[in-house]
């Protein structure tokens, strides 16, 4: 974790952080549509990650 890092502490967390990183990658042109494996080493979990866009309802 770097100095600019705050620490997870619940899912809520967790969204916040996804959102933020899914929307920066949006606005520089990535593809966030897609399956991801994220690989961890041997101190910690894999995870395979799955984003998929939705449709907004009309009150966003």
């Amino acid at each position: 974790m770097t100095a600019e890092e705050t620490p997870l502490e619940s899912k809520a967390d967790l969204n916040a952080e996804l959102q933020a990183l899914l929307v920066r990658a949006y606005e520089n042109g990535v593809d966030v549509e897609g399956a991801f494996d994220c690989r961890n080493g041997v101190e910690h979990p894999d995870w395979d990650v799955v984003v998929t866009e939705v449709e907004k309802n009309g009150s966003e």
